[in-house]
């Protein structure tokens, strides 16, 4: 079934066929994205889930690069023309899926984000992404490989509560592993500016840290290239950025997005929609560690430090390590 960009009129394209009837129509999903599919990671990475659900024989339709302010029209747009899953990729979409939902009560509306305090329509339905988890785990593994002395920093993208949390939890993380170690991070205020992010990481190793881990798009870019020259280790984010800093990178944390999107279709399609609620995936089914195929780079991991990640890693996914905060929010 082939992806159509942008508003499709697919709707209108099946009725036109004889003996169109609504009961054997394909499924349809639509993702609007307030980013271009070419953006290497957030974006690009969730229509590649669309790519795929749509080889499996739904009919799709995208649209990137949505201003805020067109949100509302683009996502009632799609709901009008009856598509049966309308996936807002980022918190952006909040609000509008909140506000528009009730209006269209045989449709469902996903968002890739946090759960507002508000009430949630049925129809609607928001993702628990597992960072502040990922962001322990990524503490402990920084911990792990930092060298004898050193401490560990995290560089963040811009300054929210999401973002002060996961720095929080990557300390806790830290700490909880390798008492004492001196965990830190930093939180520029920016995602797309990598200047930034290597001024916090070079900061950061000023006052010791000997590991860094992003979780900062562009911003982490600068981040890695900073630790690699000043010659400390560190953890890449969101997909496996060996080649960012090959010297440097000992793993990278890497998200399945495209699995999200393939699964929420497929417990659409099967009446499991989450709506009204927050939908949990386990760690290790959204988040992967990555290294050139593997998991880990053997010449900055040592094979002691790996088992005890591997064994961490297992209990912050299968719940046996359920971490309390013990720094932030």
């Amino acid at each position: 079934m082939p992806l159509i960009g942008r508003r499709t009129f697919a709707t209108l394209a099946l009725a036109a066929i004889p003996g169109f009837a609504r009961a054997t129509r394909p499924f349809r999903v639509a993702l609007i994205m307030n980013g271009t599919i070419g953006d290497g990671g957030w974006n690009q990475l969730a229509y590649m889930g669309l790519q795929q659900v749509s080889r499996a024989g739904c009919v799709t339709g995208y649209a990137e690069n949505v201003a805020q302010a067109d949100v509302m029209a683009m996502s009632r747009g799609y709901a009008e023309d009856g598509y049966d899953l309308v996936i807002g990729h980022g918190f952006e979409f909040t609000a509008t899926f909140q506000e528009i939902g009730p209006d269209y009560p045989d449709q469902s509306f996903f968002v890739t984000a946090f759960a507002p305090d508000d009430t949630i329509p049925k129809n609607v339905a928001f993702v628990d992404m597992n960072y502040y988890a990922l962001s322990y785990a990524a503490g402990a593994l920084a911990a792990l490989i930092a060298p004898a002395g050193r401490g560990v920093g995290f560089v963040g993208g811009q300054d929210n509560p999401s973002q002060r949390r996961m720095m929080y939890r990557f300390e806790d993380g830290a700490r909880a592993t390798v008492p004492g170690i001196n965990a830190m991070g930093i939180v520029p205020g920016d995602f797309n500016n990598a200047s930034l992010g290597r001024e916090a990481a070079s900061t950061m190793i000023g006052h010791g840290a000997g590991v860094i881990w992003h979780a900062a798009d562009v911003t982490g870019l600068g981040a890695l290239r900073g630790a690699e020259e000043a010659g400390v280790r560190a953890i890449g984010c969101y997909t496996d950025q060996w080649m960012v800093a090959p010297k440097a990178v000992a793993s990278s944390t890497v998200i399945n997005i495209p699995w999200m999107v393939e699964e929420i279709v497929r417990l659409t399609q099967a009446r499991a929609f989450p709506g009204g609620g927050i939908w949990a995936p386990r760690l290790d089914q959204l988040w992967a560690m990555k290294w050139r195929g593997g998991t880990v780079n053997p010449a900055l991991v040592t094979a002691a430090a790996a088992d005890r990640f591997a064994q961490i890693w297992s209990g912050l996914s299968n719940g046996t390590i359920n971490p309390q905060p013990a720094t932030g929010g």
